[in-house]
């Protein structure tokens, strides 16, 4: 048996971000059409390891093939700060029929790619068709991944990015302008990004809001993605409230999503302030954007089943294309 490994660079090779768009609408459709299993992901934080933590990710997603898969990742929030992303380990895939390990795959850079695609069917199937403005906050490993990812989906005019570090701020803009014929610009704060942003994505490592009701326009649309533990959120519990919110796992964010824990422990919103799941929306069973005017938000969290699902397409292609490392196991 020969068991397919593939590198950071081989994963980024296969597998785009605009590619991977279309990857995640095909994995919660089968979400909501209750192919997939997708447990609460379990978190080890030993106080010894400092705040770092080890999340252990399985799931089993069907539709047409069947897939066992677990995502286990160290997240090191300071390993931006010697050059290494955040998210540390690997994603393996096992064969529904038999069992058999399939692959084993770079975790960070799955994680990077399906997160930021599944911010881009969401803000496709959420923000107003058009929004051009995005204001991009933070400017680490997700940002380098999301730009890409809304602008597949949207026909961006102009970036306005914001960090609480201005250098990589600076840094950001000066790798990806060249990529792009629309300006993307650093500015001081995030208030003056967000100013009259009509799409705006947090990929901050934030425990407190960075993202005030009062900053953002009417008909905005929010995609929450830099934090997926209760005790931390990028938004005020008032802007959270005012938003039409939807999840990308209801159960995932009633545990797991502190801006939304955070506002109901507040008092900001009641029981039922979550509209719908993204497999909702890509299904037709929900209505999203009702108006113009209205704000709408996206809180992502990060579900196995898309590291799975990506798991699935990679191996497919490495192996139609001969591509990747093939190794006895």
């Amino acid at each position: 048996m020969k068991v397919l490994v593939l590198t950071h660079t081989m994963v980024e090779e296969l597998l785009p971000v605009a590619d991977c768009i279309g990857v995640m609408e095909g994995a919660f459709r089968a979400l909501a059409e209750g192919e997939v299993f997708n447990p609460l992901r379990m978190m080890l934080r030993p106080e010894p390891a400092g705040g770092n933590f080890l999340a252990v990710m399985p799931a089993f997603v069907g539709g047409g093939e069947k897939n066992f898969g677990v995502k286990v990742v160290a997240v090191y929030h300071d390993n931006p700060k010697i050059g290494k992303d955040a998210h540390q380990g690997f994603v393996s895939l096992f064969d529904g029929e038999t069992g058999e390990p399939l692959a084993f795959l770079n975790a960070s850079a799955v994680t990077a790619i399906r997160t930021a695609a599944v911010s881009g069917l969401a803000t496709r199937l959420l923000a107003r068709p058009e929004a051009k403005t995005l204001a991009l906050i933070g400017a680490g490993t997700q940002a380098h991944y999301h730009l890409p990812a809304i602008a597949a989906v949207r026909d961006l005019e102009r970036v306005r990015v914001a960090s609480f570090n201005p250098d990589r701020s600076a840094e950001f803009v000066e790798k990806m302008q060249p990529r792009y014929a629309f300006p993307i610009e650093a500015v001081g704060s995030v208030r003056e990004a967000v100013k009259g942003a009509d799409l705006i994505v947090t990929v901050t490592s934030s425990k407190t809001p960075v993202v005030e009701r009062e900053w953002v326009a009417p008909g905005a649309y929010l995609c929450a993605v830099g934090t997926s533990v209760r005790t931390s959120s990028e938004l005020t519990p008032e802007l959270v409230a005012a938003a039409r919110l939807f999840v990308d796992r209801e159960e995932s964010a009633k545990n797991e999503a502190g801006e939304y824990i955070n506002a109901l422990a507040t008092g900001a919103i009641a029981e039922g302030h979550i509209q719908g799941e993204l497999g909702d929306l890509v299904t037709g069973r929900k209505p999203g954007r009702r108006s113009a005017e209205e704000i709408t938000l996206f809180k992502s969290l990060g579900l196995a089943m898309e590291d799975v699902a990506s798991a699935r397409y990679l191996y497919a292609k490495a192996k139609a294309e001969g591509k990747g490392s093939w190794v006895d196991f």
